[in-house]
């Protein structure tokens, strides 16, 4: 891969206007087409399946009144007064509400099939209305609903109220605020420190809003095909700004390093986005996996939110990769850093080297203090208390926080979120009687403060029961009174012969997040076991992975606890700006368990494999560990504080669900970052010494290659001129383990030759010089590419025919071609049996010499097979192969 990335930064340097004007292009019209086609944002959440879906649903169908969405108006009299003393004026807001065309209708406080919409104290009444649109109201609708209010307000008593609330308004729209901005400018400091350039500081953060501004217009375009909840946009926001920067920064702190050598801009791009980018396309991936991954949840509005935080990611190192050369290029020389003295250099990077020699003086003491440390914090997190966002959560100011506060003083918390059970009663030759009966026997379920409502349909098919709780309905015991009235369905199914179901937006909250916090398990189980497998195949060890997967469950279990802490305890709720505790949005945990993945992974691989780099080229395990954490703990540290920088001013203001999502990434990047990656891991990585790098030989054979820093590049580049002649084959000393002894071979156009022997070590050998398997040592040269590293190159280039697996060996040969510098292998010449097939071979042996492009090989079991073919010469694999063909 990072051949490929070398060739396309290469390409985007060259050509950097049409690159810009393509992605300016690309920004506009889906801008463009945003601004006319958007669609709206609505926090509407549905669970197929669940009890509740099935019940609201059905009632869509039979009793559509009964799904619709609820509104209300609630009037409060001054002290002392009645709210009967305006009657009138609630009654013209009830013919006001009906005259809506969108308003399906609005029910009198007073009417005869209600109760217990007028306060006990006589002071305050409820106007409830049905809202009947698909999905939530717009804000032209709303509008509407709060100009009644407005109209009636002025002709209410002095110190009487109305207030225009409920469900209806329960829409907290996504803003951007000032304080997202000084999150950016923050990035912009901390990118002109470490690159010593405001001007190359600018590019990550131009390079990340571009990014960002697509996905918010595609986000806006595909808002209008299918329901997106409010929190998705400020994820996406978040998320592509954050990785954005911080991948744009790993690629240009290579190129500026790499410039200040004296190496020519061009080729100082190529390699940047060859070697840098390789980690960056890896550290794209495993938070694009972990954020699809919340779609095993099953939950439809889950899995829109991961898709678009995914394609925000996707943006981010797309761009990185060339949008981001091609501003290099035009940049020129003002990307080259100024000349600075050793003494200057070594001084910038003495902290570090000061922080790894006490780290990895005392590792087990670090160990203790880092794991006991953070599992303290972890165990507030063991109850943290998550439901979805209603009225109660929301600001202050917000026309639903003000009737669900008045509500909650007047008519009891429970009014703010009441449950709705439905009973089939079309069998019944008394359904109000049966409905009656059904309403008696909710009342004695502990739990029910009231049964305002319980009335059939037009068809006497299906009964509507409201149940107003006691407590609120993010309060745990309205859900155990949910799952009370649920365990009274077979009871009640045998007196009075109905199926009940218990649904309603709070009994639908209730079940998102009980199917959140059973997705939560398999969900973790499939982060920390895709983190084992990708970190092993990048690091070729056993305890590299393991130890970045205990601290990845540090650095989680320290968010779950802070964010315990700060929201539901309320400890300094001021800080992040909310009058009291409350519980954190149901999809924190899962979605914070993928994103913190992701991001943990990042830290790893840009550390851990600059340690691996500098063991690998023969330092000793502390040596390699000091200087590897030297040289990549300043960019680490800056892409860690660029990322809470950005999470940590989406605190302050904004949405609640944004709040907590962002305090809990801010706090988890911090953790990791800084107690986990550059603390953690390099204690754990002394202490292990060279077992770090151990990995059992058959685990090396199963686990797939991954160039995370660009090896295979370097390799490359480094062997550019080898062998400096014209042989479409040259290897030298190749081999596969227990199955290719040491191999020397080489091969010019035109040259044709046999490889004798058993089936395993001569099909062996083709195999590797066709890029069909790895080398476990030496290194070779076919048609052009470098084994090992570029197998699929050579793959491509090289054919492989093994007569033995041919039903029709004539179609096969006749099919062969002789691509001009490359090299044919044939191999089970013993299976050739006919005239035809014999004279096929010969011409292609006399075709092979005469063109004099190609290079043939003619593989069988002995020597006798392959001598009337007349070749250059035979290889026997009984001895070691070291054979050069002129």
């Amino acid at each position: 891969m990072s051949a490929q990335l070398y060739a396309l930064g290469r390409w985007c340097h060259r050509h950097a206007k049409a690159t810009l004007l393509v992605w300016l292009a690309v920004a506009l019209s889906i801008g463009g087409l945003a601004a006319t086609f958007r669609g709206q944002f609505e926090d509407v959440f549905k669970i197929p399946g669940s009890s509740s879906q099935k019940a609201i649903d059905k009632l869509r169908m039979t009793f559509p009144q009964g799904a619709m969405t609820q509104g209300m108006a609630v009037f409060v009299a001054a002290e002392g007064q009645r709210i009967e003393r305006f009657r009138p004026l609630i009654e013209e807001t009830v013919t006001k509400l009906e005259q809506l065309d969108f308003v399906s209708s609005a029910t009198s406080p007073w009417n005869e099939l209600v109760s217990g919409m007028v306060s006990d104290d006589d002071r305050a009444a409820i106007v409830n209305f049905l809202v009947d649109v698909e999905g939530m109201p717009t804000p032209e609708q709303l509008q509407k609903l709060t100009a009644i209010a407005d109209a009636i307000r002025p002709k209410l008593p002095e110190g009487a109220t109305v207030d225009m609330g409920g469900h209806a308004f329960n829409v907290d729209l996504p803003e951007i605020s000032p304080l997202e901005g000084v999150g950016l400018l923050v990035a912009l400091v901390v990118l002109a420190v470490v690159l010593g350039s405001l001007v190359a500081a600018g590019l990550p953060v131009a390079t990340a809003v571009i990014g960002v501004a697509i996905t918010m217009s595609l986000l806006l375009l595909v808002a209008r095909l299918t329901t997106v909840n409010s929190t998705t946009p400020m994820l996406a926001l978040m998320l592509g700004l954050a990785v954005g920067i911080d991948y744009a920064l790993f690629i240009l702190s290579r190129h500026r390093d790499q410039l200040s050598q004296g190496m020519e801009p061009e080729e100082s791009t190529a390699r940047a986005v060859g070697t840098a980018g390789s980690a960056v396309v890896f550290a794209g991936l495993t938070v694009f996996i972990a954020l699809l991954g919340l779609s095993v949840s099953g939950i439809p509005f889950l899995t829109i939110m991961g898709v678009f935080a995914a394609v925000a990611v996707v943006f981010g190192v797309i761009i990185a990769l060339t949008l981001l050369p091609a501003l290099m290029r035009l940049m020129g020389e003002r990307m080259r850093p100024k000349r600075h003295s050793p003494k200057n250099a070594a001084s910038i990077r003495q902290p570090y080297r000061w922080w790894i020699t006490k780290v990895t003086g005392h590792p087990i003491a670090v160990l203790m203090v880092v794991t006991i440390g953070l599992g303290t914090l972890t165990i507030p997190g063991l109850r943290l208390h998550s439901s979805l966002p209603n009225s109660g959560q929301h600001s202050i100011e917000a026309p639903d926080r003000i009737t669900y506060d008045l509500v909650s003083k007047h008519f009891g918390v429970g009014n703010n979120g009441p449950l709705v059970v439905t009973a089939d009663i079309i069998g019944s030759d008394d359904p109000l009687g049966l409905i009656e009966d059904v309403k008696q026997e909710i009342l004695t379920v502990e739990g029910v403060a009231a049964v305002p409502l319980a009335t059939p349909n037009l068809n006497a098919e299906v009964g509507l029961i409201q149940v107003v709780p006691t407590t609120a309905p993010d309060d745990p015991a309205t859900a155990e009174l949910v799952q009370r009235l649920r365990d009274r369905h077979d009871e009640w199914q045998q007196v009075y012969g109905v199926e009940t179901a218990v649904t309603g937006i709070t009994a639908l909250q209730i079940d998102v997040s009980d199917r959140l916090t059973g997705a939560l398990l398999p969900f973790g189980l499939l982060v920390v076991g895709l983190s084992l497998i990708l970190l092993a195949a990048v690091f070729r060890s056993v305890w590299v992975p393991i130890k970045a997967t205990a601290g990845f469950l540090l650095s989680m279990g320290g968010a779950f606890g802070a964010t315990t802490l700060v929201f539901n305890d309320g400890w300094l709720k001021e800080i992040v700006n909310v009058e009291r505790g409350m519980p954190v949005i149901s999809f924190l945990p899962i979605l914070l368990m993928g994103v913190l993945f992701g991001l943990a992974m990042d830290y790893e691989v840009f550390l851990v494999s600059r340690i691996r780099e500098e063991y690998v080229h023969g330092k000793p395990p502390l040596q390699a560990i000091c200087d590897g954490y030297v040289a990549s703990g300043p960019v680490v540290v800056a892409a860690a504080l660029i990322m809470f920088s950005v999470f940590a001013f989406f605190v302050p203001g904004g949405m609640a669900s944004i709040k907590q999502i962002a305090f809990a990434l801010a706090v988890g990047v911090a953790i990791d970052a800084f107690l986990v990656r550059m603390t953690f891991v390099p204690a754990a990585l002394a202490l292990l010494g060279e077992r770090a790098w151990w990995l059992p030989r058959w685990l090396d054979r199963l686990l797939p290659t991954f160039d995370v820093e660009g090896e295979v590049l370097s390799r490359e580049l480094e062997l550019a001129q080898w062998p400096g002649t014209d042989h479409v084959l040259y290897a030298e000393a190749i081999e596969v383990e227990d199955v290719v002894p040491p191999t020397s071979l080489a091969l010019k156009p035109g040259n044709v030759i046999g490889i004798a022997g058993p089936v395993a070590t001569r099909t062996g050998t083709a195999l590797a010089l066709t890029g069909r398997l790895g080398l476990t040592g030496g290194r070779a040269r076919v048609a052009g590419h470098l084994l090992p590293g570029a197998e699929a190159a050579v793959h491509r280039r090289a054919d492989y025919v093994d007569l033995a697996h041919e039903r029709d060996i004539v179609g096969r040969l006749s099919r062969i071609e002789l691509i001009p510098n490359s090299v044919v292998f044939i191999d089970s010449m013993e299976c050739v049996s006919t005239l035809e097939e014999h004279h096929l071979l010969t011409d292609l042996v006399v075709r092979a010499r005469s063109e004099g492009t190609t290079a043939l090989v003619l593989c069988a079991s002995n020597e006798a097979v392959l001598t009337p073919f007349n070749l250059d010469g035979v290889l026997t694999t009984a001895q070691q192969l070291d054979r050069s063909f002129r």
